[in-house]
């Protein structure tokens, strides 16, 4: 009768180990799963992302290949079919003139979409050379160029950029040219703040005191790491040169009629807001769509780069 059990104790002493080994795995297992739980959800991007970066792709390729979304001819139109309403035939209506707004406003997205690629060139290229001068060598200069930045920032953005275009002339490219040099102090100010916290860093004073020389420091080391929040900077700022272009348009300042440049479509319908709402109301919310998605992608690159 003893031998069954001890039999039975000793096969169960066995067993405790690898239960509670196995109990201490599946612990682990579950700890590790929860861990990276908020990691995959990290790596989903968000519904809004999405959305934006569909809004300003179509965007894109509307100026790229505007013959594909609207093939007709954005400056010839049917009198007999003037101020018609949006309809399946015709997305935004008509225009005082029978021209299709929806193809107008297509065959817009090229003037509106490289005018602000050209104004953000100009104030990332400009301003950037400005901050990273003045963050990497700091002193006199720093003081001179920093002292102009706050001049320029002092000067509302659409006076600045009027008076440009007054030196200038009118038409697109010059409006870009004008907002784009309102925007250097903005790219300037934040380009140097980013160069100056950079070279403060333990490695970038090792690669100095290893004797690597200043270009290459601020090519392999500085440069790097400080251009992301620029780069969300321009992205911001891409959105916000579409809505200054479209401004100076409206104004009269931009792209010459029969142009169809987003901002001189509002103006000419704003004289038909009650009788033909679509003529402003339309093209006004392609511009917003626009702008707020690039707003959106820009605070995605911003949480990135923190």
């Amino acid at each position: 009768m003893s031998a069954p059990v001890l039999h039975t104790s000793e096969s169960a002493e066995p067993n405790a180990p690898r239960g509670r080994n196995e109990q201490a795995d599946a612990t682990v297992n579950a700890a590790s799963v929860a861990s990276d739980a908020p990691r995959r959800r990290r790596r989903v991007p968000s519904p809004t992302l999405v959305l934006a970066i569909a809004v300003v792709s179509i965007a894109v390729l509307w100026a790229i290949v505007p013959g594909v979304f609207a093939p007709g001819d954005p400056l010839s139109g049917v009198p007999a079919q003037k101020l018609l309403p949006p309809s399946a035939e015709h997305w935004f209506g008509t225009d005082i003139l029978g021209r299709d707004l929806y193809g107008r406003v297509v065959h817009g997205a090229v003037q509106s979409l490289s005018g602000a690629l050209i104004a953000v060139t100009v104030g990332l290229t400009l301003g950037g050379i400005i901050g990273l001068l003045a963050g990497t060598i700091g002193g006199l200069l720093d003081d001179i160029l920093m002292r102009i930045v706050d001049v320029l920032l002092a000067i509302p953005g659409l006076l600045l950029s009027l008076s440009v275009i007054i030196l200038l002339g009118f038409g697109t490219v010059n409006a870009a040219l004008a907002v784009g040099l309102g925007s250097v102090a903005v790219f300037a100010r934040l380009m140097r703040s980013e160069v100056v916290r950079v070279r403060r860093t333990d490695y970038v004073e090792a690669a100095l005191g290893s004797g690597a020389t200043l270009l290459t420091v601020l090519r392999r080391h500085v440069l790097p790491n400080s251009l992301t929040p620029v780069l969300a900077l321009a992205a911001l700022q891409f959105g916000t040169a579409i809505l200054a272009i479209a401004t100076l348009g409206f104004l009269g300042y931009g792209a010459p009629p029969p142009t169809p440049e987003w901002g001189l479509l509002i103006a000419e319908g704003r004289n038909y807001v009650a009788t033909s709402w679509w003529l402003t109301a339309l093209p006004g919310l392609v511009v917003v769509a626009v702008v707020l998605s690039a707003n959106r992608i820009s605070h995605g690159l911003g949480r990135n780069a923190s």
